[in-house]
């Protein structure tokens, strides 16, 4: 039985995914550019050949680990701006759900974070294009508020944009806040929302 076909599909499928876990976990001390190959597959415990069943190059995994670390953030997202509740209860949601994907996904932040501005092209496009896509979705739902009446579309996009740069900024801070220092993530969680809250004062008075 083991070697059926779905038998060799799942192994495949956990082998893949060692690589992307042994990568991820050698990027929390170094950056993409310098990862090596021979490395991800020593650490994955796999030959250097099984590499490429499943990757191109190491660009090609961290373009994998792009969609792994922020293609599930895209229903987070609008969740957390969707228009039904009030501006304070928004606010609170949204700084909440983001400390706790860090905390439940600290490797892939911190990835996203460095390699945002990182030297490895493919994967910054892949970052640049995953953000796009959180922006148009965030504009979707501001759209939807009876606030957003007479807005044009390249204003909302940008409020959206604003929203988005400032979600990522939380995280970071969060990322380097550690766990162990309640007051201090208090005061992180208390900037965040300050700094939501200006956008939102921004905008209420944008169309004045």
């Amino acid at each position: 039985m083991s070697h059926t076909p779905g038998a060799r599909q799942a192994q495949k499928q956990r082998t893949r995914q060692a690589l992307l876990d042994a990568a991820l976990g050698l990027l929390a001390e170094q950056s993409l550019s310098s990862l090596g190959l021979r490395e991800v597959t020593r650490a994955a415990g796999v030959a250097p050949t099984a590499f490429y069943r499943h990757f191109r190059s190491t660009a090609d995994l961290g373009v994998a680990l792009v969609g792994e670390a922020l293609d599930s953030l895209h229903a987070m997202i609008r969740t957390t701006l969707s228009p039904v509740d009030d501006s304070a209860r928004r606010i609170t949601r949204a700084v909440g759900l983001v400390a706790g994907h860090v905390d439940a996904h600290p490797a892939h932040v911190r990835f996203v974070a460095r390699e945002r501005h990182g030297g490895v092209q493919p994967v910054r496009e892949a970052i640049r294009e995953q953000l796009v896509r959180f922006a148009e979705e965030v504009k979707a739902e501001l759209a939807k508020d009876p606030r957003s009446r007479g807005w044009s579309d390249d204003d909302l996009l940008m409020l959206a944009h604003l929203y988005v740069d400032q979600m990522l900024s939380t995280a970071s801070l969060f990322l380097e806040t550690p766990g162990d220092e309640p007051l201090e993530r208090e005061r992180v969680a208390r900037l965040a929302a300050r700094q939501l809250r200006l956008i939102g004062t921004g905008r209420a008075h944008w169309l004045d």
